[in-house]
């Protein structure tokens, strides 16, 4: 089984990262902020305007350590990548079944139906730690929602079926989202999901949150071999990692939307901790990315039960995870793509 390491965020304004011997050098003007060895590491991601020296993106690239650059709100830039890893047939055989409708459109169902149940099931958890809250009635009519569309999912579908179901179940989720949130109700209010940019709070979380969460979807794919740019329920867009993001739908819920929810509730982060920029785009301060950061992190140390492997697996190992056994899917090792169900 695969070593859950860390995976460093730089935070700091104008920093410098440079290879020191076997570590991490980062620098924030004359000052050495942090040495971290590079075997420790996973991968690196450098949010905002920081630069890399070209001899540690070449020691990333050769020991498989993924290095992406983000915008401070989150939203992808690039990814330094070496050598093309994984056997190449591998590769053929994403591709072609991409290619093929009805193969591309079996793996896309049994993502997007893992999404739909883990999504229910934060709702049906919500129901069950506050039975009597104000929004209870209507988490239960979109609890039964989503299982009419569990059900509808059970047959075999066209993937532009399957999309629409998928549209429909996280309109339905997200129109719900606002009854999750029991703290700071004032300032955390949710009315629907906007992405690019963010226009409130809750929305400035929940993208910073699926942005480092593809970049450790799209790791985990290029360590078994996979290409991250072609996916099966995204389509093939210039740019977009669609195979990261089709990895995420199933994760999305149990790995971001708790932890933005837990960072609420619990009061972690406050409305303080976030501006308004010129264009309407909400943004976080330094501190609350740190404290997103570092709660994200604590939440990947955590252990699970897989319901497929069966063996108890940290929560941040769940994406090379699923990337291993779609990749064993494709190989013709199993049957169908296991996707990831919460329990």
């Amino acid at each position: 089984m695969k070593r859950l390491l860390n995976t460093l965020y730089v935070t700091t304004p104008g920093a410098y990262l440079s290879q020191e011997g076997e570590t991490v050098c980062v620098r924030a003007g004359d000052e050495i902020r942090a040495r971290i060895p590079l075997h420790t590491l996973d991968g690196i991601v450098c949010l905002g305007a920081n630069g890399c020296s070209p001899p540690l993106m070449e020691a990333c690239a050769t020991r498989n350590v993924a290095l992406s650059f983000l915008s401070d709100t989150g939203r992808f830039w690039a990814r330094v990548q070496g050598p093309v890893s994984g056997n190449v047939l591998l590769r053929r055989e994403q591709y072609r079944r991409a290619e093929d409708p009805e193969a591309a459109a079996g793996i896309a169902r049994a993502m997007v139906i893992a999404k739909v149940i883990n999504s229910r099931m934060v709702l049906l958890r919500a129901l069950r730690d506050h039975p009597e809250a104000s929004g209870a009635e209507d988490l239960r009519t979109a609890s039964d929602r989503l299982a009419s569309v569990l059900k509808a999912l059970t047959r075999d579908l066209p993937i532009d079926t399957t999309r629409g179901f998928e549209g429909e179940a996280a309109q339905v989720y997200f129109g719900v989202f606002d009854h999750l949130i029991v703290a700071q109700k004032e300032s955390f209010q949710f009315t629907r999901r906007s992405r690019r940019p963010p226009l409130d709070l809750v929305n400035s979380l929940l993208s910073f949150l699926y942005a480092i969460l593809a970049h450790d979807a799209a790791s985990a794919l290029e360590g078994v071999g996979l290409d991250p740019a072609v996916g099966f329920l995204h389509r093939d867009r210039p740019g977009r990692p669609g195979l990261a993001l089709d990895l995420m739908e199933e994760l999305r819920p149990v790995l971001a939307d708790r932890v933005a929810l837990s960072l609420i509730n619990r009061r972690q982060v406050s409305a303080d901790g976030f501006r308004i920029l010129e264009n309407g785009a909400v943004q976080m301060d330094d501190d609350t990315r740190k404290t997103v950061i570092t709660t994200y992190q604590e939440r990947k140390r955590e252990e699970l039960q897989h319901p497929f492997l069966g063996e108890q697996v940290p929560v941040g190992l769940l994406t090379h995870c699923q990337a291993l056994l779609l990749a064993r899917h494709l190989r013709g090792d199993l049957d169908a793509y296991p996707a990831y169900t919460w329990r």
